[in-house]
């Protein structure tokens, strides 16, 4: 499949979809989003002497990992400028209150060559720096043709993307040739990349950023309120929060008055999972309804209603469930409890985060399926000096597997002196 073919097969695909996604968005969005997806950005200054880095996150979790490495570079090159692009408008949002004062925020023009090309002549960047794994053929094409440096940061091939892309590795090695330097997390996400036809020396084991990612030191001055023991469901998709809440109502026979904060991974589902909660005839309150006159009973579902809260509100909890994991997701990050030395229980998917396996090994987390996690979370509730330990010891590999974001800098000098 050459890159003509893709690119025919692309603006297809674009015909059918483009109406939906313009129609979904807020009416006073629209005009810019429709814009900015032909890379027809108003107010992008043209780049002076300063060099300039464009920086793409396809969503939230790419934007929260960028974020250490966009404020490393600052810090090393205080006149670099920064543009991030995203896809989804929550990685807008979050890119926004994380590093709108840091970078330019704009969504990502369509992998098509004309919009690529009119992105490219409006930003001019010295640089672009692809996170984790969105190796969009056109886009890196056309930057390397006009000889702009292609890097992918933080890069990661889980099992499932390997498998597709092995089938298309014949169009996807010349993908990878176009790209200058694949910065990746583990030994292991290097070797699929080797096998997919990167070249050998190209390919760059640094570790991963979500280890140099720090919340808030700040918790949510709500959590303050919050009375009794306190688990937290972190990112859940559908339909975990309903085995997750089924275990909580058996919990609450043996802990009465034990509360559990329910943090959806994508907002269209707050609704959905407040009509579940509702259902199940449980006492719950919503983040999004909370004043400073707001009191809390025990024995609470809070639905964290609400965007860029989660990594501090696991400060709050007493242990934290992983959500992604009880289905084939492959996991949310674990380490942001870690961050606050609370104990993780992980559901049996956590294939993106091999490291997980350590923290198993050595006591930082714990595995549990949809018929034992009642079982292993009564018996961490009933020895909080347990609890305690297994947090201790995930803060310590937390540590531990700190600084890729050093190290990435030190790889990207060549392309900023």
């Amino acid at each position: 499949m050459g890159t003509p073919i893709y690119s025919i097969l692309y603006l297809v695909a674009l015909a059918f979809l483009l109406p939906y996604e313009y129609l979904k968005r807020p009416q006073g969005l629209r005009k810019r989003w429709l814009k900015e997806r032909f890379g027809l950005y108003e107010g992008m200054p043209k780049a002076g002497r300063q060099k300039r880095v464009w920086v793409h996150a396809v969503s939230v979790g790419e934007v929260i990992a960028s974020v250490v490495l966009i404020k490393k570079l600052k810090e090393r090159y205080p006149s670099l400028e920064v543009v991030v692009s995203t896809v989804t408008d929550t990685g807008q949002k979050v890119a926004g209150e994380r590093i709108g004062t840091l970078a330019k925020i704009v969504y990502v023009p369509f992998d098509l060559p004309v919009a690529i090309g009119n992105a490219l002549d409006r930003i001019n960047p010295s640089l672009f720096i692809i996170m984790e794994t969105e190796l969009w053929p056109a886009m890196i094409g056309t930057a390397h043709r006009r000889n702009v440096p292609v890097v992918l940061m933080n890069g990661r091939i889980s099992e499932g993307s390997f498998k597709g892309y092995s089938k298309l590795k014949f169009f996807l090695r010349s993908v990878l040739n176009n790209m200058d330097l694949l910065c990746v997390q583990n030994e292991l996400y290097a070797e699929r990349l080797r096998l997919l036809g990167a070249a050998p020396q190209k390919v760059k084991v640094i570790g991963s950023f979500k280890f140099d990612t720090t919340p808030s030191a700040h918790l949510p001055q709500w959590t303050t309120l919050l009375q009794g023991p306190v688990i937290i469901a972190g990112s859940t998709h559908r339909p975990e929060e309903d085995l997750i809440l089924n275990v909580y109502a058996q919990l609450k026979n043996d802990f009465p008055k034990l509360n559990i904060i329910v943090a959806p991974r994508h907002p269209e589902r707050f609704k959905e999972v407040e009509e579940l909660i509702r259902q199940k005839g449980l006492d719950y309150v919503k983040r999004s309804e909370m004043s400073d006159k707001t009191s809390l009973s025990s024995g609470l579902v809070i639905l964290l209603d609400v965007i860029g809260e989660l990594a501090s509100t696991y400060g709050a909890a007493d242990l934290a469930i992983m959500g992604g994991t009880f289905i084939e997701h492959g996991g949310q990050n674990p380490l942001e409890p870690a961050y606050w030395e609370k104990a993780i229980v992980c559901g049996p998917h956590m294939e993106n985060f091999p490291f997980i396996e350590e923290f198993y090994i050595r006591g930082g987390a714990l595995e549990a399926d949809a018929s034992t996690l009642y079982q292993h979370i009564k018996e961490l509730l009933a020895s909080p000096e347990k609890m305690a330990s297994m947090g201790k010891m995930a803060k310590e590999l937390y540590q531990k597997n700190a600084g890729a974001t050093e190290r990435a800098v030190a790889l990207l000098e060549r392309y900023l002196r």
